[in-house]
């Protein structure tokens, strides 16, 4: 994989989906003319050998731009859903599709537009067809996009999808970024980019979220994941937004790990696990971990996998 590894989400069985090929404004990809695609990679075979995954007829793989993605597996029957936010540069539309194991493919099910979904950035399955989304930019166009990032305006937040109820369920947000649940499905944590801030949320039984914390990483935090056994959030975050809108092979952007532990407390830990100045990994934007692994994305660089002690 080298042209990214956007987003990852790790199933419990050690199968783990990841986006790749994004294009993106002012973002590097180094192949603009190929499209994406969604990667199995088996964390639990030794070899750690990517696959992509077949996308049954039916669906539009030549425009497929994945960018967030979220699994969900329904407790009654077993069955994998993956939602994927397709980045279209008009539209993002948020793609359901069922995925079967045995063939290794993807079965599209669905796609989702709402006029309040115009701008998503990441997304949390909850259920077989719902989903919170971040929404990152208030405006449309691209140069105001640019001076959003550049100055951060308080104006996007978290939007709660299911088929009979689509509402803004957060607001204060500079740039709504990296989204996920936590283990015992009480809190959803919900990543500020531009604000270096994991913001945390209780969600409530009619599916609205109550404000409980900020926390400060101190870098600008992409995509979430949360430690299946610990609970700790894990984010790979830019330390230079400006080496990744202006790409410079000589003096590439770099890539941070940061470990949030005990994020509900008063006084959570956090760590910065792994940082590289590009020389290894480019353009960090997301981190799982499982079984004393660490496997980390990048927006279109290659991915890392390592040992955690």
């Amino acid at each position: 994989m080298e042209v990214g590894s956007e987003d990852i989400d790790v199933l419990p069985n050690g199968l783990a989906f990841i986006s790749t090929g994004l294009k993106f404004p002012n973002v590097k990809s180094f192949a603009p003319d190929k499209p994406g695609e969604i990667v199995l990679l088996d964390l639990e075979d030794g070899n750690l050998s990517p696959s992509p995954l077949r996308i049954r007829e039916g669906f539009n793989v030549s425009s497929f731009n994945p960018r967030g993605l979220s699994t969900y597996i329904d407790e009654k029957d077993g069955t994998v859903y993956l939602f994927v936010e397709n980045h279209l540069h008009s539209q993002s539309i948020i793609e359901i599709f069922k995925f079967q194991e045995e063939e290794r493919s993807l079965l599209h099910l669905k796609s989702v537009k709402h006029e309040l979904l115009p701008s998503v950035n990441d997304i949390v399955a909850v259920g077989p067809e719902s989903f919170y989304a971040t929404i990152d930019f208030y405006f449309s166009n691209d140069h105001m996009k640019m001076v959003e990032l550049y100055f951060g305006f308080p104006w996007t937040g978290v939007v709660y999808y299911s088929p009979g109820d689509v509402r803004q369920v957060a607001t204060g947000l500079n740039n709504g970024n990296g989204i996920t649940i936590s283990n015992d499905k009480k809190y959803i944590y919900a990543a500020d980019f531009t604000g270096h801030t994991i913001n945390v949320f209780k969600k409530n039984e009619d599916w609205s979220l109550t404000p409980v914390k900020v926390v400060d990483v101190n870098s600008l935090v992409d995509n979430l994941s949360v430690d299946p056994v610990t609970g700790d959030i894990w984010t790979g975050a830019h330390p230079n937004l400006y080496k990744v809108l202006n790409y410079n092979p000589d003096n590439p952007p770099g890539s941070e790990v940061i470990r949030v532990q005990n994020i509900h407390s008063d006084n959570p830990i956090i760590t910065r696990v792994y940082a590289n100045n590009g020389s290894v990994i480019q353009g960090s934007s997301c981190a799982s971990v499982y079984k004393g692994q660490l496997l980390v994305g990048t927006v279109f660089h290659r991915a890392l996998h390592c040992p955690l002690k």
